[in-house]
């Protein structure tokens, strides 16, 4: 897998202040815009850095490991753009380079193609914390995995999200043999991935990441977590955080998930009876630190922190349109119904018909398929126009049935 990290403000520009006096989750302190570096990979763990989910700590600041710096490369964009101008240009993020990737099984009478695209994006931030994980086929029944996770304290436990949650879930997957039942085979999984993190926060082994050289509290990082299985007749919907999946059907914006916010009201009681409280500081946190009220990890807040998804399983139709799984580097900006109409956009973009038998869509060079790759890099283009402060992650998976006879196509926007 891979990703990218966009600059959005030029080495030479003047950053501007966030307003505090926003109401908008987003803006949940004041910061400075810094100068923002291309992710080579996401195939590198991503770097450790500071969250803004959490009040923030004394330690040394760090910059992203692995980028390389385009401001030399690049001209510095506009800070300010008409949302009309950032949908309909290719200029607000100099240097950038949309990463996708399209799937291609072994035998297309067994699994069903899937066509996705990936965009994650530093932003605003001064490192980069999440993590995405696409897995084609990863179990033998053929099912599709894509995950999203925003890291907070560090970017470890999203990136062993990122590597290890697909072979839990698989295992999982497998215990089950004939007949899934998908709420506790999703539980379970969560579980052991959450059981892994613990073991590595309370014991002596290592992981790739640079916070290992600068802090010891491994108890205090975390990372959301939202998770899609996508079968054959089925999407399987696993969140454990304030990360978002939202399919589009008919046109029409449904989310499959719910964001764990400290103040939701059923999440508050839980919070309480455990003995926890929810403390507002610049927004509402568990103990006054974290801005979620679930997450793999973050051992020091359990039991009011749980690791526990709250999982859907949605029937797929003929309607179905396309999936978009993101961190809330995009929801904190950008609604339900604008980011599924920025995707239809992009997907009804009609391509010459492929040959039948062979995937449909335009595939670049590289694999990637063209329309959502473009829908990906469109949505977090919006986000960072919209001053989004965070990270963003996106990924886009076309839903269309008949995209393997190269045929699909999505009915004119008529909402």
């Amino acid at each position: 897998m891979a990703g990218i990290c966009c600059g959005v403000v030029g080495e030479g520009e003047t950053p501007t202040a966030i307003d505090t006096t926003s109401s908008r989750p987003s803006r949940r302190r004041t910061l400075d815009l810094l100068p923002l570096k291309l992710i080579a990979d996401m195939a590198v763990p991503p770097p450790a850095e500071e969250s803004r989910k959490r009040p923030k700590l004394d330690l040394p600041s760090r910059d992203c490991d692995n980028v390389l710096d385009n401001s030399e490369e690049s001209p510095p964009a506009e800070e300010h753009k008409d949302e009309d101008d950032v949908l309909a240009s290719d200029d607000v993020v100099p240097g950038a380079t949309i990463v996708t990737e399209a799937t291609e099984e072994a035998s297309l009478e067994v699994a069903e193609f899937m066509k996705f695209g990936i965009t994650s994006v530093c932003g605003r931030r001064r490192d980069m914390e999440d993590s995405v994980s696409v897995r084609s086929s990863f179990s033998k029944q053929g099912f599709h995995f894509f995950g999203v996770f925003d890291g907070h304290g560090c970017s470890h436990v999203a990136s062993m999200c990122k590597d290890r949650l697909h072979e839990i879930v698989n295992e999982e997957i497998h215990k089950a043999l004939e007949d899934v039942e998908w709420k506790s085979t999703m539980e379970k999984g969560f579980a052991r991935m959450d059981d892994e993190v613990q073991s590595w926060s309370h014991g002596n082994q290592t992981y790739n990441c640079r916070c290992e050289l600068k802090t010891p509290h491994r108890d205090a990082v975390g990372s959301t977590a939202v998770v899609a299985v996508v079968t054959p007749d089925k999407i399987i919907i696993s969140n454990c955080g304030d990360s978002r999946a939202v399919l589009c059907r008919s046109g029409f914006a449904i989310p499959l998930s719910s964001d764990h916010k400290p103040d939701r009201p059923d999440e508050l009681l839980r919070v309480q009876a455990a003995g926890g409280r929810v403390i507002y500081w610049d927004g509402p946190r568990v103990l006054g630190v974290l801005a979620m009220s679930r997450a793999i990890g973050d051992s020091y807040l359990k039991p009011f922190v749980i690791s526990e998804p709250e999982v859907t399983v949605t029937e797929r139709v003929e309607e179905d349109e396309c999936l978009i799984l993101a961190s809330d580097g995009l929801w904190d900006v950008v609604s339900n119904d604008t980011a599924c109409g920025v995707v239809r956009m992009c997907l009804k973009a009609q391509k010459p018909p492929s040959p039948p038998g062979s995937p449909g869509g335009e595939i670049t060079p590289d694999g990637s398929d063209r329309a959502c790759s473009d829908a990906s890099m469109l949505l977090t283009k919006l986000a960072l126009a919209r001053h989004s402060s965070d990270n963003v992650s996106v990924v886009v998976v076309d839903l269309k049935r008949d995209q393997r006879q190269g045929s699909g196509s999505y009915p004119n926007d008529e909402n």
